[in-house]
């Protein structure tokens, strides 16, 4: 299953835990276990609670999911 083939989702942080996983709650209020997707490992992309984020699931399972994005800030307080 490549990464074209995943239901995509937005979703907020909720939580994190050790070793790149997080709880993420989606727009519906269901919650789930994410994980940081190779590309966000490779360049040390931070995920922090509260982040708006990227989730791709698989339609096989639906109860974990891959973080693929963290949403960029369009403005900043100064």
């Amino acid at each position: 299953m490549s990464k074209e083939d995943l239901l995509k989702f937005d979703g907020v942080v909720t939580e994190s835990f050790s070793g790149n996983r997080f709880r993420v709650k989606l727009p519906n209020g269901r919650e789930l276990m994410a994980k940081l997707s190779g590309k966000l490992r490779r360049f040390h992309i931070r995920i922090l609670v509260g982040d708006r984020v990227t989730i791709g699931l698989s339609p096989y399972d639906l109860s974990h999911g891959l973080i693929l994005a963290r949403e960029k800030l369009t403005s900043y307080a100064r």
